[in-house]
């Protein structure tokens, strides 16, 4: 009798542990499956989440199949206790382990509201945008500029969430002066600049920043991406060019920046100031005169006057010889690469050519040919 007792015991055991190596083996096909979500979402983990909330949220979104799977898959991974506040974007199809990843991964949020501030030439704004995860676009929700007194509602309110990223665009081509004067006038930033920068030593780029980081932090952060860029740019430099160093460089990439918006054009530019500068000839460039005048405090927004273009001053390169002794801008990356790597022309003149380009030419006979079809240009837009 206890004989046959055991005997059945045994097979019950069996067959209970048969049971569930069959229950893990399924809960680990659905935990590493592909799930159910048919467009992907933007999921906010708010502060102080836990993944039980998180679990509901995803099971409400129709994200996963089963709530209790996902947070013993987190568990087991050894991530249940890392999820980070944000807002993450979920693809289609994602997997309880994929989202489980993403959501204890860290980092900027994926998705949400972005705040951006762009700093540019001629105007400094900021932009609220969030992203629509069905089209994997942002929507713009509020533009304001950055000098102006009153901000839209939709700004304080995102401000207020923990999820909201910041990133501050800097234009190629604006002056230290503009982008610590701009860097001022964004509220998210604390503190003040030290002192100036000097003139180039900003790489333009695009930099995630957060609440509390200061404007000192920034323009370091901007000066050794520069410093950088710089290093490269003249470890890699073309053999021959009438540069001594990188500091020239960095003073003729500024002069690239600022005469084309064109990027196949920054090697032609660049190759004409190089012959001019292989030649002994003056550079006479506009804006280098530009900067002479306004010292890079803000836009001229005008046209340069006879007595400007005649007036001595150090950046007056109509007459003074060679390049001016600092940049008149920051330069990116490609101006700087074209200064030090200019394309292989005989071109010495090059003058707009009504589309927003140049018309380049290796005489003064062609180059006064461009010039009087420029001016034609310019008469017929001035009677429209």
């Amino acid at each position: 009798m206890w004989r046959h007792i055991a005997s059945n015991a045994i097979t019950f055991l069996v067959v209970l542990v048969f049971l569930l190596g069959g229950v893990v083996l399924w809960g680990q096909n659905e935990y590493t499956s592909e799930g159910p979500l048919t467009e992907r979402i933007c999921l906010q983990v708010k502060p102080g989440s836990n993944m039980r909330g998180v679990s509901r949220q995803l099971e409400d979104a129709g994200a996963i199949s089963n709530g209790s799977i996902y947070r013993v898959g987190a568990e087991y991974s050894g991530k249940n206790s890392r999820l980070k506040a944000g807002s993450w974007l979920v693809p289609e199809g994602a997997s309880m382990q994929e989202i489980v990843d993403i959501v204890t991964r860290g980092g900027a949020s994926t998705c949400g509201t972005e705040v951006v501030y762009r700093i540019g030439v001629t105007r400094s704004e900021a932009r609220v945008r969030e992203l629509d995860p069905a089209t994997d676009a942002y929507v713009e929700r509020a533009e304001f500029d950055l000098a102006a007194e009153e901000r839209p509602e939709i700004y304080a309110k995102v401000r207020e969430e923990a999820d909201t990223r910041y990133r501050i665009a800097i234009a190629e081509g604006v002056t230290s002066w503009q982008i610590v004067n701009a860097l001022g006038q964004i509220d998210l930033l604390e503190g003040a600049a030290d002192k100036l920068p000097p003139e180039g030593s900003l790489a333009p780029d695009s930099y995630e920043v957060s609440a509390g980081d200061t404007v000192a932090g920034v323009l370091e952060r901007m000066d050794a991406e520069q410093d950088l860029r710089l290093a490269e740019t003249w470890e890699n430099r073309a053999e021959g060019i009438p540069l001594k160093d990188p500091y020239e460089a960095l003073i003729l990439a500024s002069i690239i920046e600022k005469e084309t918006g064109l990027p196949e054009e920054r090697g032609q530019v660049a190759s004409v100031f190089t012959n001019r500068l292989e030649q002994g000839m003056k550079l006479q460039t506009d804006p280098t005169v530009i900067y002479g005048v306004t010292e890079g405090k803000g836009v001229l927004g005008r046209g340069l006057r006879q007595s400007e273009l005649r007036k001595r001053t150090d950046w007056n390169t109509y007459v003074i010889d060679g390049l001016p002794p600092t940049p008149i801008a920051n330069p990116g990356r490609a101006s700087l690469e074209a200064a030090v790597n200019p394309e292989d022309t005989d071109f010495i003149f090059f003058v707009a050519d009504g589309t927003g380009g140049h018309a380049f030419a290796r005489t003064l006979e062609e180059h006064n040919k461009n010039v009087a079809e420029w001016r034609k240009i310019e008469a017929e837009r001035a009677t429209e």
